[in-house]
């Protein structure tokens, strides 16, 4: 059977674990030279020139990188099997996954806040004055607005952010991947507090009016759930643009198609950790004699306010979470990616 290259890079860095975890593989030799891992961020315009000149002589090396040292016992112990004989590029890929990692991970948190576009969302429109004049909105179609918010954003952002953004940075890509994913993070954290505010008014409306048990539409329009929309359009759009980027120029190249799909196993696991956190508060908040946050009647008898605001906090700290990773991560050198 033969392997795809991403399979092939998948069973490698296994062999290099194996190899690392037992300290088992060959000695460094001229076999091994490998392009440097340089602890350093991709250069642009005159710092590329100006670097170009010694990077011959820099490029290559026979020995592993200072980072993860753990993983160095791979080339530097005698293996007791010739399969785990490894090369030290194969190490030094393995590193950059390793490294990589994090940086999915602070992506889990940010789709957990956008499943909450196709669940309590659309259930609090349903509550609400949909009209738009004599026309009926379906709540069920409101996750169109940030399809519709990216369709409007994304040329905002292609011709206005990212060339001011090159004018300020003086250089070409004008915000890093890294920037990207993080100002998408700070949407969700906003997305959440202005989720919170939302369903603070709308119950306040239900309440105000005697419609906290009524099947009758609240006096107050589902376009204020619109606004939340906006800002999970806007944090899809950067963190989605930027981590796709990230994971494909960062990924060494036989992981690159897998590295791809990272994006859209973050969602996937986002969606999944959602009904998770979902269980987990309802059974806490459940405890005590206490009514749980996210289980009643309807939903004017949720409190879901509190749940968003969890939601806001959560966000915040893995924004603080991404901030450690992010700042700590060296981008490779263009010659290596």
């Amino acid at each position: 059977m033969k392997l795809t290259e991403s399979a092939f890079g998948v069973l490698t860095h296994h062999q290099v674990l194996v190899a690392a975890t037992f300290g088992c593989c060959v000695s460094p030799n001229s076999r091994n030279s490998i392009a440097s891992m340089a602890m350093s961020p991709a250069l642009d315009g005159k710092e590329a020139k100006q670097n170009a000149k010694g990077r011959d002589s820099t490029d290559v090396v026979d020995e592993p990188s200072e980072s993860l040292k753990f993983l160095n016992n791979a080339v530097l112990k005698k293996p007791f099997h010739s399969a785990l004989e490894c090369r030290v590029k194969e190490v030094e890929e393995v590193k950059i996954v390793l490294k990589i990692l994090p940086i999915f991970g602070c992506t889990i948190i940010l789709n957990c806040c956008v499943a909450q576009l196709s669940t309590f969302s659309v259930e609090q429109a349903s509550t609400m004055d949909t009209k738009i004049g004599s026309f009926k909105v379906p709540p069920a179609s409101l996750p169109i607005f940030p399809i519709l918010f990216i369709m409007f954003l994304a040329p905002v952002y292609d011709h206005i952010i990212i060339p001011f953004a090159r004018r300020i940075t003086k250089t070409e890509m004008g915000i890093t991947h890294l920037q990207r994913i993080g100002v998408g993070l700070v949407f969700s954290i906003g997305a959440m507090a202005v989720a919170a505010a939302v369903e603070t008014k709308r119950k306040g409306v239900a309440t105000k009016n005697g419609l906290l048990d009524s099947a009758q539409p609240l006096p107050i329009t589902f376009l204020w759930i619109a606004i939340q929309y906006l800002f999970l359009g806007s944090a899809d759009l950067f963190s989605l643009a930027g981590s796709l980027e990230f994971f494909f120029t960062e990924a060494p190249a036989s992981m690159r198609s897998l590295a791809t799909s990272l994006s859209w196993a973050s969602l996937a696991m986002g969606y999944y950790l959602s009904s998770v956190i979902v269980s987990i508060v309802n059974t806490v908040t459940g405890n005590s004699n206490h009514h749980p946050w996210l289980s009643g009647t309807n939903i004017n008898h949720y409190h879901l306010e509190r749940f968003y605001w969890l939601m806001c906090v959560l966000s915040g700290l893995n924004f603080v979470h991404y901030l450690f990773w992010a700042m700590q991560y060296k981008y490779r050198p263009k010659s290596q990616q």
